[in-house]
């Protein structure tokens, strides 16, 4: 199915708009985006992957990404977080469809109205889930968690967090055991982490834990570490996180592009002679903003379908997800910051959207050794090297 716009859509032009009015406002204090989370609830944004069984729109991953998209314009910061809960929804909304019903119980608890976020940050961890710097133990019922998790979105409001952690005493070899935090347990700690660059809005607090217990009933996978753990949970977990975040990156720069754009049409030389858009170097930079957006927008587009036609590349899924991911990120960040270069001035203070927005759009590149390890591990599989080798070095 390819991405479409709904048929009766959630994101009205009203919600939008509201959306976007109080964007500034969190960015300026700090906040949480209560006031949008409330309204996108309300909407029924939240529930867009869920089965239509279970009270739910159905959507694909590409219908998702194509909503995430367009909130991303508006609110970038709303869209990145509640990437997290989609994610989580569309996960256990694949396994549910193709027969698997484990995490069944995650579209229960999302059509109640439960909030899930991912706690899978760790410092110097930059492959995502295929290691982590948390402990599991292994104890009667389930499995206590010990570490720290980073920059996890939804804090406030979470009912369930999706984390990892490592059991180094498993049989055959330590394991990666997936598992979801209830908010009531206890063993864990909220750190906030103060002021951040960008993405302020997301508040995205520290959590500690330390010997959390989590019972097997929200145990969602034990897996091999690395490549080899690498199950339809873990990819579908990959195909969600990765498309939905790489989806809040394209349409913050669409958004920047329209932006430069605007500033371009109305801003007139110094000699009076015209607009900026008239001179040749304003409309190169202008060019090269769209050629970035006309690879990155088909790119996901076609990924996103791709996935949502269960097209089978087997092992080769991990690396389109990876490319498409760090394409869209690096290109859009190149747009955004194009986008300030041409607005000069007016776009450096803190009224203007486009300062918002490139902080906003450099927090999506923090993560320099995630990109480090997507070219190892991309130039592993071409070369048809062991891909373990690539995770065993950062674990």
């Amino acid at each position: 199915m390819t991405a479409t716009p709904l048929d009766s859509p959630v994101l009205t032009d009203d919600l939008l708009v509201r959306c976007h009015e109080r964007a500034a406002r969190y960015d300026r204090e700090h906040a949480f985006f209560t006031e949008d989370l409330e309204e996108l609830r309300g909407a029924g944004y939240l529930l867009l992957p869920l089965p239509t069984a279970f009270g739910g729109r159905g959507l694909t991953l590409a219908e998702v990404a194509h909503e995430q998209r367009r909130l991303a314009y508006f609110a970038p910061p709303t869209a990145h977080a509640l990437t997290s809960h989609l994610s989580w929804v569309g996960v256990a909304s694949e396994l549910w469809h193709g027969g698997d019903r484990s995490l069944a119980w995650v579209l229960e608890e999302a059509a109640a109205g439960h909030v899930f976020a991912v706690g899978y940050a760790e410092s110097g961890n930059d492959i995502l889930a295929l290691a982590s710097a948390t402990r599991a133990d292994r104890v009667d019922g389930g499995y206590r968690f010990t570490g720290h998790k980073t920059f996890g979105s939804l804090t406030p409001v979470w009912s369930y967090l999706g984390l990892h952690g490592v059991d180094h005493a498993a049989p055959g070899g330590p394991r990666i055991v997936h598992a979801f935090l209830p908010r009531h347990t206890e063993g864990y700690a909220i750190r906030q982490t103060g002021d951040t660059l960008g993405m302020r809005a997301m508040r995205s607090d520290d959590t500690i834990l330390d010997g959390a217990f989590v019972p097997d009933r929200f145990v969602a996978r034990v897996v091999p570490t690395g490549t080899a753990g690498i199950d339809p949970f873990v990819l579908a977990f990959l195909a969600w996180s990765l498309l939905g975040n790489a989806n809040v990156a394209c349409g913050m720069a669409r958004r920047a592009l329209d932006l430069a754009v605007d500033s371009v049409g109305r801003t007139r030389t110094l000699d009076g002679t015209g607009a900026l858009a008239e001179q040749r170097g304003a409309r190169e930079a202008i060019a090269g903003m769209g050629v970035e957006l006309e690879a990155i927008e088909p790119h996901l587009d076609h990924t996103a379908n791709e996935w949502s036609r269960s097209v089978d590349h087997r092992a080769r899924w991990a690396m389109k997800l990876l490319v498409a991911n760090r394409h869209a990120m690096e290109g859009s960040w190149r747009v955004v910051d194009a986008a300030l270069d041409l607005t000069g001035g007016a776009g450096i203070v803190r009224r203007a959207e486009i300062e918002r927005l490139f902080r906003d759009a450099r927090v999506g590149r923090v993560q320099a050794g995630y990109a480090r390890f997507t070219h190892d591990l991309v130039g592993r599989m071409l070369l048809g090297l062991p891909l373990d080798d690539a995770t065993a070095s950062r674990a």
